[in-house]
């Protein structure tokens, strides 16, 4: 029986798509134990992210979590947004993040403001800002799991397409690393020590450094609650530099920490629960 508000525990709707297949990463598995958990202190129901709208009314919060890239049901998901919205759901992530959740317009933004990311530029004007490199990428503004991405000997903007994409130079990087937050606490740390497989992660200890360029960009970011995924790179100069800043629905890897670990971040992810609904 679904959980509905005025139980005697606050109710939380679960936002999942447990079918969804993403390449080196089981989501299913991540949101089983995540539920499996979170039933201690709520109740919990799970619908694909296509019902969440129609559903979200009935539940105390919203937590948004492995709901597969929005770009495969974009229509659906605005209308949860409008819904959440105009109802003021109490959602977790909250929706007023202005990372991966508004699309990729961060990067350019961050880019222009002196920050260190990957050099990005929307415009054709603007080609001449990136600085020179063996190869360019080209990707969708609204893209998600290499969607649309392609390659380029040269910088290149297809005439008609201001905007909607994005071009950053290839850059050339010893390994890629992601911190993960609940809040702005930094919870752990994990890289991928192999350039070419990104998703065979290891545990990292950050350094004080390293702590503070990620936490930059949560505190950059406007995201009241929830979960924040930093991805960054590793330059053979030593410094780091962002690939991405995940605020929708980032994936955790939480079957590659300790078990205190993994326990430490239930907690804190409980408790950001309670939190939003309190």
């Amino acid at each position: 029986m679904i959980a509905v508000s005025g139980a005697s525990r606050p109710s939380v709707l679960f936002v999942t798509d447990l079918a969804y297949e993403a390449q080196g990463r089981r989501y299913c598995d991540e949101d089983i134990f995540l539920t499996s958990r979170l039933r201690e202190t709520f109740d919990v129901a799970l619908c694909h992210p296509r019902d969440a709208a129609a559903l979200l009314d009935r539940f105390d919060a919203v937590v948004v979590r492995n709901s597969g890239p929005v770009l495969h049901y974009q229509e659906a998901y605005d209308a949860f947004r409008t819904r959440a919205r105009e109802s003021g759901a109490r959602v977790h992530n909250s929706l007023d993040g202005r990372g991966d959740m508004a699309g990729k317009q961060y990067l350019v933004d961050l880019s222009r403001a002196g920050f260190p990311v990957i050099p990005t530029v929307d415009r054709a004007a603007d080609l001449g800002l990136l600085p020179r490199s063996a190869g360019y990428v080209v990707k969708p503004k609204l893209g998600a799991d290499s969607v649309g991405l392609r390659f380029t000997d040269e910088p290149e903007y297809p005439e008609g397409a201001d905007g909607t994409l994005l071009v950053q130079p290839r850059i050339d990087f010893v390994y890629e690393v992601s911190f993960y937050f609940v809040g702005h606490d930094f919870q752990y740390a994990l890289h991928a020590p192999h350039p070419d497989r990104r998703w065979v992660l290891e545990p990292y200890a950050p350094t004080a450094a390293d702590l503070d360029f990620a936490r930059r960009f949560v505190e950059w970011n406007t995201l009241t609650h929830g979960i924040q995924r930093v991805d960054a790179c590793r330059t053979p100069e030593g410094g780091l530099l962002l690939v991405e800043l995940e605020d929708l629905n980032p994936y955790l890897s939480l079957d590659l920490v300790s078990d205190r670990v993994r326990e430490a971040f239930v907690a804190r992810m409980r408790d950001s629960v309670r939190e939003l609904l309190a």
